[in-house]
């Protein structure tokens, strides 16, 4: 019996929608089908797509669009003003940096970079060089494609994998890098033999049908490239998915395989199958983008949609005091001690610096913004006079996956031929970021270089027109990449929650931390909450 013919009280479900719909029209209807669980839930309700606020809102509610106070021209503050500008509220941001963007930092030829306790890099890139010192990648699902869309930020293919990048492990063994597709034809053809011999003698029976059975062995002839039965499934390596040392070509150049293929043992012990599960990520999708020119088109953006005189840089803030009927936020700016008074205010800057600016909030609010840790990270940008990773190893784009310390090397993924090209050296985590902030730039350049050398030879000592590094957790108002929740437990809870007059906002407050599609959902979501708090009065 279908959903549709089944009885409840001697009356078919359909009909009694449709005697529903009669009366109740189709919001009543829909709302039963919940009920019945033949339409989306409530908690599925809460995915429905975002309506911005519009001026309209106001017309029917006799009430006007209320002051918002705006902490941080990060992604998040950034799109929570140019949002509510969309309806009329009177919004000020306030950015303690003489920029807008956050963590969405491009730096290019002629920009400063200071860092706490350290010396300030006058960045040299030659023009039309830069390097995404924070994001430099969209996935194709993520919000931020939304926001570059109406924005008109014009977008680009990221490589974020290429078979033709490394692998390398030092700590495994490995005296030389591995193609990436080579070390895949590897691990893929080995474990497609060793189940393949598993099926073929009965060890999954309990599991398989006959018919299941054969058609597992099918699947995994392709997938690993290896023998058929009478070959005893082995993994050979000879089809050409390792790669050639000679690559095909016309009349009798089939081209030569290379080879040889390693022992089962030592593809187990070299650990490269460990990177192949970066591929699967949700967030890292092979195919992905990036705004052409530099990640920080999108705060631009996004300021210049919000428009300057909202923006107030150089203020930084020292007081959040909540008031029974509003906000009033103490800043300095320019040598002075200035106010701001709003009808509400949204926090938008990492929990961390929050918590160390004083307010009227209590001390459960207080304890929650203590309560994530700050992530290090970091990266270096090294602008080359050539661009031999693609004339002389055919790499472009993509990223070299290493257990040294510098974690990753990232190839550029525009402007392919040009004479020069900037090549991120390190972008790592954790305690290599915070061994590499603790150094120089001179010495973080050095130490660099020396690790990409075990990937790539002499040849990456060479030709470096210019470099810049960046250790996050040595940036002024920023003080760490991300952050990390010890657990999603009351403090998280609580914060995703207005407090008073006051609204937190930000990656951190959402599932996609580290990532600008996390700002900008935290923003829409407090943007929804905030506009049916106004229009309720």
């Amino acid at each position: 019996m279908t959903t549709e013919e089944s009885k409840g009280g001697g009356v078919s479900r359909r009909g009694f929608l449709t005697r529903v719909g009669a009366t109740g029209g189709a919001g009543a209807m829909f709302a039963t089908m919940g009920a019945l669980g033949l339409a989306p839930s409530a908690e599925a309700a809460t995915r429905v797509p975002f309506q911005p606020p519009r001026r309209s809102d106001f017309t029917l509610r006799g009430r006007g669009a209320a002051r918002i106070a705006v902490l941080g021209a990060g992604v998040a503050g950034l799109a929570a003003a140019y949002e509510l500008g969309k309806a009329g509220y009177d919004v000020t941001i306030l950015e303690a940096q003489d920029r807008v963007g956050g963590r969405n930092r491009t730096l290019r030829g002629g920009d400063r970079l200071a860092e706490m306790g350290g010396d300030t890099q006058r960045i040299g890139f030659g023009k039309g060089v830069y390097m995404n010192a924070g994001p430099a990648r969209i996935a194709q699902w993520m919000t931020t494609m939304d926001y570059c869309r109406e924005l008109g930020v014009p977008l680009e293919v990221f490589t974020n994998s290429n078979a033709d990048a490394y692998i390398y492990n030092q700590s495994a063994g490995m005296t030389a890098p591995v193609r990436w597709r080579t070390a895949k034809a590897d691990v893929y053809g080995y474990i497609s033999e060793l189940l393949a011999k598993a099926t073929d003698q009965g060890a999954l029976d309990q599991r398989l049908t006959a018919t299941d059975k054969e058609r597992l062995l099918s699947f995994l002839s392709g997938f690993g490239a290896i023998g058929g039965r009478t070959a005893g499934f082995a993994y050979k390596g000879t089809d050409g998915r390792r790669g050639y040392t000679v690559n095909p070509g016309a009349a009798e150049n089939a081209g030569t395989v290379l080879g040889p293929v390693p022992s089962l043992s030592d593809v187990l012990a070299s650990g490269v199958g460990r990177s192949f599960s970066f591929e699967f990520g949700y967030s890292q999708a092979m195919l992905m983008f990036q705004p052409v020119g530099g990640m920080d088109a999108i705060p631009l953006a996004l300021a210049r949609a919000v428009g300057p005189g909202r923006i107030r840089t150089g203020a930084q803030v020292t007081r959040i005091t909540n008031l029974a009927g509003g906000v009033e936020i103490e800043y300095e700016r320019e040598g002075r001690t200035r106010t701001l008074a709003a009808d509400y205010c949204i926090a938008t800057l990492p929990p961390h610096i929050l918590a160390k600016i004083p307010h009227n909030l209590g001390a459960s609010v207080q304890s929650a913004l203590g309560t994530p840790v700050p992530a290090s990270t970091g990266k270096i940008g090294l602008e080359y006079r050539s661009r031999w990773w693609e004339d002389e190893e055919r790499i472009y784009g993509g990223i070299t996956n290493t257990d040294l310390d510098i974690s990753t090397i990232w190839y550029p993924s525009h402007d392919y031929h040009a004479q020069r090209g900037l090549v991120v050296g390190y972008y790592n985590f954790g305690a290599n970021s915070d061994a590499y902030a603790r150094l120089t730039h001179a010495e973080r350049l050095r130490r660099a270089l020396d690790a990409g050398a075990k990937i790539h030879g002499d040849r990456y000592r060479q030709g470096i027109a210019s470099s810049a590094s960046i250790a996050w957790s040595r940036q002024q108002h920023v003080q760490g990449g991300w952050i990390s929740w010890p657990s999603r437990g009351a403090e998280y809870a609580l914060l995703n929650r207005p407090q008073g007059n006051v609204y937190f906002s930000g990656d951190w407050l959402s599932y996609e931390i580290a990532w600008q599609h996390g700002s900008f959902e935290s923003a829409r979501k407090v943007v929804t909450e905030l506009h049916q708090r106004v229009l309720k009065g």
